[in-house]
């Protein structure tokens, strides 16, 4: 009872429609767990009681770190408890005139989180960092994503350059087509100015010959 008073954090639900056989059965799992481990647990567990227990670890989760200002990695379940609540009782009709009787349960949750000690703190962050967990872990992870997001600004940087350079590419080509277009056009046009001219002196010719012989 002195630990409960002296716990860092908690949270109650009262009057869960869930029975404590089936909310015992998900807290036994995750009892003197931390914090982070029990999440994991609960959220791969099977059992539907597991999602109310998750929703009240996280209640209790956000109050030491609004209300008390401890972060969750340094928390563990030190008690975990689930206590029967009021029964209501109502009934369905049968055959032959029987009755059977239905019994819908309730259940008062409570969880309490504890701040580990110095000792254990320490102790924890030397395996996590040993594991590969821990600051050391997030450290690299995220000098990682530094280094990938980097690459990918270089390679779009790259791509917006060789992009740049295909247009310019592009537009060169697009000149250097359009000029001897012209110039076959001046040529044809040259050529067909010759053609009329060349047929209007044939036709000339014969006019002038006429004229002399008369």
């Amino acid at each position: 009872m002195v630990e409960t008073m002296t716990a860092d954090a908690r949270a109650t639900v009262r009057y869960l429609p869930v029975s404590p056989y089936k909310i015992r059965q998900v807290i036994d799992l995750v009892r003197r767990l931390p914090v982070d481990d029990a999440v994991r647990v609960l959220q791969l567990c099977p059992k539907g009681a597991a999602d109310d227990v998750l929703k009240l670890l996280d209640s209790a989760v956000a109050n030491a770190e609004h209300n008390r200002a401890i972060p969750a990695d340094e928390l563990y379940i030190s008690e975990i408890w689930c206590d029967e609540g009021p029964t209501r009782k109502s009934g369905q009709a049968r055959a032959r005139g029987r009755y059977f009787r239905v019994r819908k349960r309730s259940s008062h949750i409570t969880i309490v989180l504890t701040r580990y000690e110095a000792d254990e703190l320490e102790e924890r962050r030397r395996r996590d960092e040993a594991s590969g967990r821990g600051a050391a872990a997030a450290q690299r992870s995220r000098a990682e994503r530094v280094r990938r997001s980097r690459q990918r600004q270089v390679a779009d940087d790259h791509d917006h350059d060789h992009d740049h350079a295909e247009v310019e590419e592009t537009a060169a080509t697009a000149e250097a087509a359009a000029a001897p277009t012209d110039e076959v056009e001046v040529a044809e046009t040259d050529e067909a100015g010759n053609d009329e001219t060349e047929a209007q002196e044939s036709t000339d010719a014969p006019a002038d010959e006429n004229a002399g012989e008369e």
